[in-house]
């Protein structure tokens, strides 16, 4: 018997097609360190019948034993601050039987290099049980997949794998985890990276994906203003490389967005970003930041 620890991936997504999200990519990025993968696939009806092909396009790429699929309809009335998002997470959370569980959504991956650093990781959570989790780093890719956004206005780390069998669960919106009883988990900061795409489709497809989750979070009759790229304080260039499985969905979604030309635009929380992340240039140290965790 091996004492190897066992690690479970597990993701959701609803009209991953429609919207433009590298599901498929996310998958593969965690898939060479899991045992497992549970993937929780929407559907508009009780019947679990209709979607926009994303179920069938999953099972058509990923035929794998490794893959487990679930079937779930989402509720159309629960469209309350992003609820839904965390409900569906811990459903396939919850068939995960690994010792830990790798998340990963939809518009997001990991780069290969980093896997060293994320089962480094492990190693360090199996010899000290009161740690709960591992926090990676983010990249959060804005108009194009040369270009990202870092400033305190967006999150630059989170939990993504966390310990199994202990009652943790997604929380919210879905972007982070407590415990039962909503308290922080304790976890450690790892040198990985989440690369986040969210941001980063064609301006057509960013509009329908803003007015679906505009109803995810203020009711299904809700109407977002018409969607467009800005330029806006905090954008950078991005000259590394990104994840090996990320390869064909860039060359097919790649953005020609050119921020140079566009005018900067100054919202009314410039001057405070602006400060606070001249604090955190010289020192690390993010003002007023938001945590879902206890570092250890």
């Amino acid at each position: 018997m091996s004492n190897k620890s066992t690690i479970s991936g597990f993701t959701f997504i609803k009209n991953g097609l429609t919207l433009g999200y590298p599901i498929l990519e996310s998958i593969l990025s965690i898939s060479p360190f899991c045992d497992e993968v549970i993937i929780n696939v929407g559907f508009d009806d009780p019947e679990l019948k209709v979607d926009d092909g994303t179920y069938q396009y999953l099972r058509e790429h990923l035929s794998d034993s490794k893959y487990k699929f679930l079937k779930n309809c989402w509720d159309p009335e629960m469209t309350k601050d992003g609820l839904i998002l965390s409900e569906q997470t811990n459903l396939a959370l919850k068939e995960c039987i690994g010792d830990y569980c790798q998340y990963i959504q939809g518009d997001e991956a990991i780069h290969q290099d980093d896997i060293s650093s994320i089962l480094n990781g492990i190693k360090f959570l199996d010899e000290n049980s009161s740690v709960d989790g591992l926090i990676y780093n983010y990249m959060h890719f804005y108009g194009n997949v040369d270009t990202y956004k870092y400033t305190r206005s967006l999150y630059r780390r989170e939990v993504r794998l966390i310990r199994n069998h202990k009652g943790i669960k997604s929380w919210l919106d879905a972007q982070g985890f407590r415990h039962q009883n909503e308290t922080k988990i304790q976890a450690r900061l790892i040198d990985a990276r989440i690369f986040h795409y969210g941001w980063a489709r064609a301006t057509q497809v960013m509009k329908k994906k803003v007015g679906f989750f505009g109803t995810l979070y203020h009711g299904k009759d809700h109407k977002e203003k018409e969607f467009r790229y800005q330029k806006s304080w905090g954008l950078r260039k991005f000259k590394k490389t990104h994840p090996e499985v990320m390869k064909k969905w860039i060359s097919e979604n790649r953005n020609d967005l050119n921020f140079e030309r566009m005018p900067l635009t100054l919202d009314w929380n410039v001057p405070g970003l602006l400060i606070s992340d001249l604090i955190e240039y010289l020192t690390n140290y993010r003002v007023g930041e938001y945590k879902n965790y206890r570092i250890f």
